[in-house]
């Protein structure tokens, strides 16, 4: 089955094509208009969405071999994200479907992400924990099998990826934070400063990330770079504080659980910290690391969720909307 993709939930305009399981063409346009701004701006999304997606459609389609009346079905996020982004690209998929006269489906963004572990990993058992880590949201999952997972735990407060972008905004890096503060902290010496480490000593899946967000304004409020602490110094200590928080709440997952086979998705899913402490933290574990297109916002986990969900009979009516909070996903 040949399966069309689109994502728009943030500032990320993503379309894919997907046949059989295999994801034939990924084209991404990254919306750098936003740097400037330290953020995304959701208007200037909608307005990016609007104006690439035709353009970004008919590149995915040139990069394969397939002719646009050869697509079965189209995938598109209708949920969590901007409503204004999201609308953008629900309108647009359903304007396309209707013209070609196919389904549509849509798909949860934080359900792609998790099954996106598949793309490179097909050999993968059911269950698996995945502990989903972005700029939105910081959740730990027992994935059971398709469309059946249970909710372990997650953030009280800010995201583990706000906590990267919030963080170098202090420090006066660039926007997107996580990248800078990792570029940033790499000829640092992350034992010299102790950040706090919110519930990481308790026996429950939960996380914080408020409070190490404001220790480091507070901290910087009164820093003076020097030949005893630098600004690397810094940013290395804060980035291991927020990865010892994830590693030890994913092992308190695996031992509770009992499951030993576990992934990691969304956009800090590329922090090279997060890897290797996972490698080093959980040995006696499988552990899956998507490949780091497969991170960040794509449209290739679209596709392919879609047209797992389309060969087992599910698709959807033209009415339905997006749904900006869609945020639990328990079947």
């Amino acid at each position: 089955m040949i399966v069309l993709g689109i994502e728009t939930s943030c500032d990320e305009t993503a379309v894919s094509i997907c046949r059989d399981g295999e994801i034939l063409s990924n084209v991404v346009g990254s919306q750098l208009i936003h740097t400037q701004f330290g953020g995304v701006v959701p208007e200037v999304a909608s307005r990016e969405h609007e104006r690439l997606l035709n353009i970004l459609t008919i590149e995915a389609i040139e990069k394969t071999k397939i002719k646009i009346n050869e697509i079965e079905g189209i995938a598109v996020t209708n949920g969590p994200g901007l409503a204004g982004a999201l609308l953008t690209g629900v309108s647009f998929a359903k304007g396309l479907a209707l013209g070609l006269g196919i389904k549509i489906v849509s798909i949860n963004h934080l359900e792609a992400h998790m099954i996106a572990n598949l793309l490179d990993s097909r050999d993968i058992c059911f269950p698996f924990l995945c502990l989903l880590v972005s700029g939105g949201h910081t959740q730990l999952w027992l994935i059971k099998k398709l469309e059946d997972y249970q909710l372990l735990g997650e953030t009280r407060d800010d995201a583990a990826g706000e906590a990267f972008d919030k963080g170098a905004r202090i420090l006066g890096l660039n926007y997107p934070g996580g990248p800078e503060i990792e570029k940033c902290a790499k000829n640092g010496n992350y034992n010299k400063i102790k950040f706090p480490r919110a519930f990481i000593k308790s026996n429950e899946i939960e996380f914080s990330f408020s409070g190490i967000k404001t220790s480091l304004l507070y901290y910087m409020d009164s820093f003076e770079q020097s030949k005893d602490c630098s600004l690397n110094d810094v940013a290395a200590s804060y980035q291991k504080a927020i990865i010892d928080c994830l590693v030890a709440k994913m092992k308190l997952a695996v031992n509770l659980t009992g499951v030993d086979t576990i992934s990691i998705a969304g956009g800090v899913a590329k922090n090279k910290l997060l890897r290797s402490s996972i490698d080093k933290k959980l040995k006696g574990s499988k552990i899956i690391f998507p490949e780091l297109e497969y991170c960040t916002d794509n449209a290739a986990m679209i596709s392919y969720l879609g047209e797992k969900k389309f060969k087992i009979g599910k698709s959807s009516n033209f009415d339905f909307s997006i749904n900006p909070n869609f945020n639990i996903i328990i079947n």
